[in-house]
């Protein structure tokens, strides 16, 4: 059966340690992997603006000994020109991996239900798995652990990366705050499913609207973008409702002694983040941005050699 990595929940506790691990390994020794040697193709599709996405993944993917195949969507018109299922055959013909940041995570699944070779979710609407799969990386790193860790993220709960973190982060054993305004909060079905997994981890998940409740001795704090993408729009009313939920100085203060800061990038100074906070010793952010391309080197080979 071919694995995929649709949503973070695809990998159970166990499996998320084998990538994580992985990972380490392969930031220490960057050429332990060369599963794409050959070089075999991945084809990585961009619809949406990317910047991390693009260099970590052309970078690892060169690493492993492969060769990227940058696709534009716009381009290939996939779901329009050509429907989904076909883009999926004719792009699995053709390369070892699909790689795929777009919108809709229905059409995602659709691909990888037609490829015939592992997809990776670079970013979808409802999840960002690879960049939690960094962030995490990222704690352990700086924490040497994950588990009994308390994670508040402060902000737009009801994005992808909200949801990423309800999943990945009951997934790696976090207690994990949302603190969010009311009607920007995640789905129920993602908290519901964040406490199923968090029951047999020993996590949590709490969803408030406090964030000084929620960053409270909290280990790691995190924020991303009040305006995320296709939400341009919504941009004057947004900024508004959020502006209480600003990481500043006064706000990370409630931390833990030694609470580290993380972003996803890019981040809109003033906004969702103080530049002090931002630029200060707390923050980790360039050690996240640096590790999306060790976890995904991690998890093309775990999906290619390892997966069961």
């Amino acid at each position: 059966m071919t694995r995929h990595f649709l949503r973070d929940d695809d990998l159970s506790p166990s499996e998320l340690g084998e990538v994580l691990s992985l990972a380490a390994t392969l930031k220490r020794s960057p050429y332990d992997s060369r599963c794409l040697a050959g070089p075999r193709t991945v084809a990585t599709i961009y619809d949406k603006p990317t910047l991390r996405t693009q260099a970590s993944f052309a970078a690892g993917i060169a690493e492993l000994g492969g060769n990227p195949m940058m696709v534009d969507g716009s381009l290939a018109g996939i779901g329009k020109r050509e429907s989904v299922a076909d883009v999926a055959r004719v792009l699995g013909r053709q390369a070892s991996v699909i790689v795929w940041r777009t919108f809709a995570q229905s059409a995602l699944e659709e691909m990888a239900e037609h490829a015939g070779v592992p997809v990776i979710n670079a970013l979808t609407d409802e999840f960002h798995p690879c960049q939690l799969l960094a962030d995490l990386l990222t704690i352990r790193e700086h924490k040497g652990e994950l588990t009994g860790l308390t994670v508040a993220f402060v902000g737009d709960g009801a994005c992808n990366m909200g949801n990423s973190w309800l999943l990945a982060g009951t997934t790696a054993g976090l207690h994990v705050r949302i603190a969010a305004p009311e009607g920007h909060q995640p789905e129920e079905q993602y908290v519901a499913r964040a406490r199923e997994i968090a029951a047999g981890t020993g996590g949590s998940a709490e969803v408030m609207t406090d964030p000084v409740a929620a960053v409270g001795g909290a280990d790691v704090v995190v924020t991303d973008t009040w305006v995320s993408m296709g939400r341009e729009d919504e941009a004057a009313a947004r900024l508004a409702a959020f502006g209480a939920y600003t990481v500043t100085a006064e706000l990370l203060a409630h931390a833990a002694p030694g609470a580290i800061v993380l972003h996803c990038l890019p981040a809109y100074r003033g906004k969702e983040i103080d530049s002090d906070v931002l630029d200060g010793p707390q923050s980790v952010v360039w050690d996240e941005a640096e590790n999306r391309r060790h976890v995904q080197k991690a998890i093309i080979t775990w999906l290619l050699e390892v997966a069961p």
